[in-house]
């Protein structure tokens, strides 16, 4: 008898954004049609797939780190690198040893035509380099649809960035705002909810500015809530100088859109958010904030904050910590200012030293551990909607609210994708614990009084 020759392995790596992860899964999907059998990052493979990212220069060095642990166990893999570090360091790239193709930004969507036949998959003595320069403008459709173990899925709407953040490299990384078509968005989104995902997440590098064919963000929702299947949108992070008014009227009426923001504050000095060229006062930032708390029930938010960037000093971080802790924010992602080559930023006086930046960054940290667990706190007695993943924990079943708390449930039968009615009992800084209060899928709406 014949034996079938086994398909070739495919192992993909997300460095970064959440933009990030949705770009990987259509790349997923397209591998898996053409014949590959993906495997679970670290192990044996036969292509590596890395979608960098350049926020950060730890990023880079993971991206490094992951070439040399993966030829370690599979010395003949094929890598393919491709994501913003592949556009902005392509001299760096090219003479690391073992990578095989390298893709900027401008042909990351089409990397499975640039690979080899899967039978012809070898090493290369050289790296093939497809790299320009500056990236289309026009608006754009995706090849075909996003790949998702999860319940949640990606909905890439938008890409690129006109603002010029004198930290930032993604204007140099991704280039021009550019907004993705309408119909090719709701597209997506059909295939997805008919295999069974409920929640959609919409990304973007500058989402609030997605405008496509006369139809803003707000109508995109709109047209992705009349979808059958999709229960859940929600945003991801949006620039403070983007939320509408329209905006915020959408998220206090449309049931399915979640009563959730993440808004980057980045630091709470006029000084240094001029110096940062964020467009907005602390004033301007604390109103909106403020606006939408009162106008949304039940809103999570949460924000970006910078530490270390040049100029720093104790009483521009002062301001930061009164800020982050006056508002009601349910958590922070706390960052330590990276120098990077390019920006504007990286020529700026006044360096903060490490071990200064270190401590606010700590002291950042453990704010956003107590007002998460004031936020929990709050919601004890309360019942909630849970959409259930496929996340275990220390016996718990993991799942989150509309307004993005985490939820844990200890219960013996699997809970995923199902959305559950939960009454919530104690509170963790992690997440709120709560028992079932319902059974079946009765609680699809938002957090009930």
């Amino acid at each position: 008898m014949r034996l079938m020759r086994s398909s070739k392995r495919a192992s993909l790596h997300t460095l970064g954004c959440r933009l990030n992860q949705a770009e990987t899964a259509v790349l997923s999907e397209r591998l898996q049609r053409d014949g590959y059998k993906v495997v679970e990052p670290g192990q044996p493979t036969d292509l590596l797939v890395i979608n960098t990212c350049a926020v950060t220069e730890d990023a880079e060095k993971t991206c490094r780190y992951l070439i040399r642990k993966t030829l370690r166990h599979s010395p003949e893999a094929f890598v393919a690198v491709t994501g913003c570090y592949a556009q902005t360091g392509v001299r760096e790239l090219r003479s690391i040893p073992g990578i095989d193709l390298l893709l900027g930004n401008q042909y990351k969507l089409k990397l499975p035509d640039y690979l080899p036949a899967p039978d012809r998959l070898r090493k290369q003595p050289e790296p093939e380099v497809l790299h320009t320069r500056t990236i289309e403008r026009d608006e754009f459709e995706l090849p075909n649809c996003g790949d998702y173990a999860s319940t949640r899925a990606l909905l890439k709407i938008q890409d690129g960035c006109n603002v010029m953040c004198s930290f930032c490299l993604i204007p140099f990384a991704r280039g021009h705002e550019r907004s993705r078509k309408a119909d090719d968005v709701v597209r997506e989104a059909e295939m997805l909810a008919a295999k069974g995902h409920r929640e959609f997440v919409l990304t973007g590098v500058n989402l609030g500015r997605f405008s496509q064919a006369g139809v803003s963000l707000p109508g995109l929702i709109e047209r992705l809530a009349g979808v059958p299947g999709v229960e859940r949108i929600r945003i991801s992070s949006i620039e403070p100088t983007t939320i509408t008014e329209e905006l915020l009227d959408c998220m206090a009426s449309c049931e399915k859109l979640c009563p959730y923001l993440h808004v980057p504050l980045q630091s709470g000095d006029d000084g240094i958010l001029k110096a940062m060229n964020r467009r907005y006062t602390a004033r301007e930032f604390q109103s909106l904030i403020e606006k939408g708390a009162a106008r949304i029930p039940d809103l999570g938010l949460g924000t970006d904050l910078m530490v270390g960037f040049p100029g720093e000093g104790e009483n521009e971080f002062s301001r930061t910590f009164l800020l982050a802790e006056r508002l009601p924010f349910s958590y922070f992602h706390v960052f330590a200012f990276s120098p990077r080559p390019g920006t504007a930023a990286a020529k700026m006086t006044g360096t903060v030293p490490s071990r200064v930046a270190a401590e606010r960054l700590k002291m950042l940290s453990e704010l956003s551990r107590t007002k998460r667990m004031k936020f929990h706190e709050s919601r004890i007695g309360r019942t909630v909607s849970v959409l259930f993943e496929s996340t275990e924990s220390e016996g718990f079943k993991i799942g989150t609210t509309p307004n993005f708390m985490k939820v844990a449930v200890p219960c013996g039968h699997d809970l995923r994708n199902e959305i559950r009615s939960v009454t919530i009992t104690g509170a963790m800084d992690r997440w709120a614990v709560g028992s079932l209060s319902g059974n079946g899928n009765s609680a699809l709406g938002r957090s009930m009084p």
